[in-house]
């Protein structure tokens, strides 16, 4: 088996939603602004409340969650209200069980000196 080459490196480029959805997980505040929504929904003041952090870096971490396509907001008067993306949580769950489903472990090929 031949290493990957540039000529085959688009193959192994994820899709932009994955990368930025675990890149979005990557952080441990938006960690716990998941798991809080996983619960329920929740308006921007009670999150501040719970988390206690500011309203701006809130703002900064639910933006990146959003641009990431993790979360919904959906305003009612002058609230926003935030909800999980049940549906890229399932896109970055099955790009994951795809390396369960198709790795084959193969060993190392010897290197050549």
């Amino acid at each position: 088996m031949k290493p990957a080459s540039a000529s085959n490196k688009s193959a192994l480029t994820p899709p932009a939603n994955v990368i930025n959805g675990f890149h979005a997980l990557s952080d441990p505040l938006r960690l716990q602004i998941l798991l809080l929504l996983r619960e329920q929904e929740f308006c921007v003041c009670d999150l501040c409340e719970v988390l206690k952090v500011s309203q701006s870096k809130l703002s900064f971490h639910l933006k990146a969650l959003k641009d990431a396509d993790l979360v919904r907001s959906q305003q009612s008067g002058r609230w926003i209200y935030y909800s999980l993306n049940l549906a890229q949580l399932v896109t970055l769950e099955q790009y994951l069980s795809d390396f369960r489903r198709f790795s084959t472990l193969l060993p190392a090929r010897p290197c050549v000196d």
